[in-house]
């Protein structure tokens, strides 16, 4: 009765994480999906940021379709490990390809942060180009250059994929966030009074006018569009909390139980939370401590010791030493794999895991690997021979999923952790 209950529980525990990382998912597609159509629409249009001053702009919108095709990759990436997760039965190796998912979740939401601050940008662009004529063109593309150049380590970073460039980008973005979001707020300040300072002058030009009509008192002045709108649009207004209007979304009771559930069960870090929580709150100061987090974002995701365990440190802020990485898909057989689906996202370097070198050691048969390999259970022998055997039952090539389950039963017996990270330097 007991160890059948807590199966159970572990198998509702790892449907619950699965739906809330496919909610995850469908909440960052919806972002993209908004932001793909607002391209669209900027880019087929001929009079503001496409159809003026000689196209100059137009390389800002390919910034930002070339941002939005690396994200989009990457959801589908962590789209299809979600589905290959589906199709295991052991629930300790669903949650395992959950977890190996994860990051590109992580970097694809806070990517499509800053694609979204990004297109604020650009619309606030092609609102002067249309509605503003007299505003200099010149100035405002210096303005969107060091706006892109503020924003692009960040995106190479987020793209990487690599785990340190990941935490670091997810520790500043907040920062960069509010970096931006002063940025914004100056240029429509500066486009503000820009128009204040050209109805000034009409009206002085109407003024003289009415008092003489000699030639020499003319000025030559632009005339204001026809429908010059008192404000730059709803979705470019900065709130009072500093953060662009174009960039918030809600952050319901539902994302938070979700965040809390891919939090606590490590399929995602705990600072792209915060940093996805802070902006959205519109926190984009940083925590006065530079190893603790904002006291509202633990509120949110709850005080369990997953959470409390959770600081925004790297290994060597945690005083920890790179342990050694152990491929369960053994590195020597990459072609084998490969020819049965093992490339890209389902890469063998991303089925690796952490143990101690001891322990390292002693499923390859000890220090000597190459009289290790003489014992029938040291670990890349010992998977070989089960996948092998398995094949000649089935008289076919197995498929991923099915070389993952017997990979799973494997790792069981021999106590490995169900906990896969992408190998290092990849």
């Amino acid at each position: 009765m007991g160890p059948s209950c807590g199966e159970g529980a572990m198998r509702q525990s790892t449907l619950a994480t699965h739906l809330a990382f496919l909610g995850a998912i469908g909440d960052v597609s919806g972002t993209t999906r908004r932001v793909s159509n607002e391209l669209s629409r900027l880019r087929a249009s001929k009079l503001g940021i496409t159809g003026k001053a000689s196209g100059v702009f137009v390389p800002y919108v390919d910034y930002g379709e070339r941002q939005l095709r690396w994200i989009d990759a990457e959801l589908a990436a962590a789209t299809r490990l979600t589905h290959a997760a589906s199709e295991m039965d052991d629930p300790d190796m669903q949650l395992a390809l959950l977890r190996l998912s994860g990051p590109r979740l992580e970097t694809a939401m806070m990517g499509s942060l800053l694609l979204s601050v990004w297109f604020d940008f650009l619309h606030l662009a092609d609102v002067v180009l249309d509605q503003y004529p007299s505003y200099n063109v010149e100035k405002l593309f210096v303005d969107m250059n060091r706006s892109q150049k503020m924003l692009e380590p960040a995106m190479t970073a987020l793209s990487s994929l690599e785990p340190g460039q990941l935490e670091a980008a997810a520790t500043d973005l907040p920062a960069l966030v509010g970096h931006l979001t002063r940025e914004f707020a100056a240029i429509r300040e500066a486009v503000r009074v820009a128009a204040e300072n050209l109805k000034k002058l009409l009206v002085l030009k109407e003024s003289i006018e009415a008092l003489t009509m000699l030639p020499a008192m003319r000025f030559s002045l632009p005339s204001l569009s026809p429908a010059t709108p008192a404000t730059l649009g709803v979705g470019l207004v900065v709130g009072s909390n500093g953060v662009m209007m174009g960039t918030r979304m809600v952050v319901s009771a539902e994302w938070v139980e979700m965040m809390r559930r891919l939090v606590q069960m490590g399929v995602i870090s705990l600072p792209t939370v915060s940093a996805a929580v802070r902006i959205h709150a519109g926190q984009v100061m940083m925590a006065q401590a530079h190893d603790d987090l904002p006291p509202g974002v633990r509120d949110a995701l709850g005080d369990g010791p997953e959470v409390r365990g959770m600081r925004v440190t790297g290994r060597t802020g945690a005083g920890m030493a790179e342990p050694p990485e152990h491929h369960v898909l053994p590195r020597e057989f990459r072609e084998w794999f490969e020819k049965r689906g093992f490339t890209g996202e389902m890469s063998i370097d991303r089925f690796c895991v952490n143990l101690e070198q001891a322990k390292h050691e002693a499923i390859h048969g000890g220090g000597n690997w190459r009289l290790g390999r003489t014992w029938p259970n040291e670990w890349n022998r010992m998977i070989m021979d089960v996948l092998s055997r398995a094949e000649t039952e089935t008289g076919r090539m197995l498929t991923p999923n099915e070389i993952l389950r017997l990979v799973a039963k494997a790792m069981k017996r021999y106590n490995l952790p169900m906990n896969f990270t992408p190998r290092r330097g990849r």
